[in-house]
């Protein structure tokens, strides 16, 4: 790093230091967030305990489990389900080229579920889930007493591994309940090339034990898959999908984190979702009659992120015998592919709601997608995308520079009127002003409205690029990941807001940022009708470079070049607008307005008013 780097950074330390010690907690503060983050700490520990055993196993056979004898309990009030209670737990594979699936026959759960095309950041494979941070089965009552499918171990015919197929793969697991022919039935399918599974539930025979309230419960960790956890944590969150209605996102509460949707509200699917990838259940033509759905937070030192878990109402009526269609999917985030699937699951790609939702899902994502058709590196394809939106919105670029450049040649009668009016007549400085803009025609906020006309898809992709699968471990120039930040140096400390890394695009950012206004004239500079403007518009830069240090590099780096770009076509500007013929322009009207001379605008009202037959008023 060069000598300026190195005194920018010294000099960011010491301005966060200071705000450290000033918003530093008391230590009743500090007693609460320990006592919180202990009992998150202590439930977690009894799941990893559980799972003590599987981590303890090499870690080039974790892919696929050692068979492990594991005891359900004593079998002391299970009745007719005791026999199932003991036994040894033995793992059976569906796989196909994406996905590689193994089932517990306790429980006959997912016990594992590898996507085989991705890793995790530091290159292990990467598993949605895996041994005991995962549990899925069904809960009910039955003739009085309270069951749980997962601790009871399931019969199946299968093989344990079944080799790599071009036709579907099928595992059937029971769980028999009597001699009489009454049971549980799981059948999982998996499809050649697909990320999405049948999974169909039986039960037959179950009427004759009073079985009622019956629930599907699902739980998961969800583990930490990419380098910056803030980020990832950011966009790890539980969706679900009302039948035929909207997807609505688990919204976290400060005292109550759970949801519960009432039976008269039907559910089509539950999905817990990472930044890259999610973990779905899906009712196909029978719905989920309402749940109880709850997200946990856990702490910073954990390998998970958050804990997730749905109570899902099956409607099971004592039937003789019952069935449920669902489908899973085990799989990767991607706009498209997530679309083609139906049910409105390309929501849980977060690429923002209403008119942002709009420009990403029929602008961007379809530009991005044809630049990938020719091109393979995502640098040049961003930068691509980057000259497409910008060419697209030259002209209220050119709108806004025309408009402060008619401020800019205006400043120095602005300047004349402050001396004129002393500052003791703020408001007589102020209609003095106005009276100006008013006699030329220029309207202050000219420059405003196309910025915030902008605004959308500066946003748009400020949504767009932390989401984007496609750029998840896409190097480019120093840049090892696009979709996490592009750390070009490690700090011995965490700076609050800031973090503990530098990147490189994002100081780029910021200094095109200040380069960019000071050229287009949007810092008013000496204008002392508006003090500490000047500072306010320096320091929101350097605000959105602690922000954005930990963001998507893809998300910077296109800033970067917006930026640049901007600079570029204010050059153009600048060398095509003539702002002395623009100042000529405005001083005549301003002659025309002291005359007393009537513009065409307005002489085309009074034309308007005569022919109506409206008696105007003599001056």
């Amino acid at each position: 790093m060069d000598r300026n780097s190195i005194i920018g950074i010294v000099i960011i330390a010491g301005i966060l230091i200071g705000y450290t010690f000033l918003t530093k907690p008391n230590k009743e503060q500090i007693a609460e967030q320990k006592h919180i983050a202990d009992s998150i700490r202590l439930v977690e520990a009894a799941r990893e305990i559980a799972a003590a055993a599987y981590d303890t196993v090499p870690k080039q056979t974790q892919a696929q489990p050692a068979l492990a004898s594991q005891a359900a309990g004593s079998g002391e009030n299970l009745g007719v389900y005791a026999s199932h209670s003991q036994g040894e737990a033995k793992f059976y594979t569906l796989e196909n080229s994406k996905l590689k699936l193994v089932i517990s026959s306790q429980g006959a759960r997912p016990y594992q579920a590898e996507l085989k095309d991705y890793k995790t950041h530091d290159k292990k494979p990467l598993y949605l889930f895996e041994g005991d941070s995962s549990l899925m089965g069904l809960e009910f009552f039955s003739d009085g007493k309270t069951i749980s499918t997962n601790h009871l171990f399931f019969e199946t015919d299968a093989k344990s591994n079944i080799q790599v197929t071009d036709t579907p793969q099928s595992i059937s697991f029971k769980l028999p309940v009597d001699s009489l022919g009454a049971f549980i039935e799981y059948t999982y399918t998996l499809y050649p090339e697909k990320y999405l599974l049948d999974f169909k539930m039986r039960m037959v025979g179950m009427d004759q034990y009073r079985t009622d309230n019956v629930q599907l419960k699902w739980e998961i960790y969800s583990p930490q898959q990419e380098m910056g956890r803030t980020n990832e944590d950011t966009y790890t969150n539980l969706y679900y999908r009302y039948l035929d209605g909207d997807v609505e996102k688990f919204k976290q509460r400060s005292k109550k984190d759970f949801q519960e949707i009432t039976e008269s509200t039907k559910l089509q699917w539950v999905g817990y979702k990472q930044q890259f990838f999610a973990s779905v259940i899906l009712a196909d033509n029978v719905p989920f009659e309402g749940g109880y759905m709850k997200s946990e937070n856990l702490p910073e030192n954990s390998r998970f992120i958050k804990k997730f878990t749905s109570e899902l109402s099956i409607p099971y009526n004592r039937t003789a015998e019952f069935e449920m269609p669902l489908h899973f999917y085990f799989g990767p985030n991607h706009f498209q592919s997530l679309k083609k699937i139906g049910f409105q699951l390309e929501e849980l790609v977060t690429v923002g709601g209403s008119v942002i939702r709009w420009i990403n899902a029929y602008a961007v994502i379809p530009i991005f997608n044809w630049l990938n058709n020719f091109i393979s590196n995502y640098g040049i394809i961003i930068l691509l995308l980057t000259l497409i939106i910008k060419i697209a919105l030259l002209p209220l670029t050119y709108k806004s520079y025309l408009s402060m450049a008619k401020m800019r040649v205006l400043k120095p009668q602005v300047d004349e009127i402050n001396l004129k009016i002393p500052k003791e007549k703020a408001m007589e400085r102020q209609q003095a002003t106005m009276a100006l803009y008013k006699k030329v025609g220029v309207n202050p906020m000219g420059g405003c409205l196309p910025m915030l006309l902008q605004m959308p898809i500066l946003y748009a992709m400020f949504r767009f690029f932390p989401a984007s699968i496609e750029l998840r471990q896409e190097s480019f120039l120093w840049a090892t990941d696009l979709s996490t930040y592009d750390s070009i140096l490690s700090l011995p400390f965490t700076i609050p807001m800031y973090g503990d890394h530098v990147s490189l695009f994002t100081i780029l950012m910021t200094i095109t940022t200040i380069l960019s206004m000071k050229m287009s004239g949007q810092t008013p500079g000496g204008d002392s009708a508006l003090p500490g403007m000047k500072t306010m518009m320096y320091i929101m830069p350097v605000m959105f470079m602690f922000i954005l240090n930990s963001f998507s590099a893809g998300l910077t780096y296109y800033y970067f070049l917006a930026n640049v770009i901007t600079i570029g076509q204010n050059y153009l500007f600048k060398f095509f607008i003539d702002e002395e013929a623009i100042l000529r322009k405005l001083n005549s009207k301003k002659a025309k307005a002291s005359d007393g001379k009537k513009s065409s605008f307005q002489q085309k009202l009074e034309n308007m008013a005569k022919q109506r037959g409206y008696n105007l008023p003599k001056k």
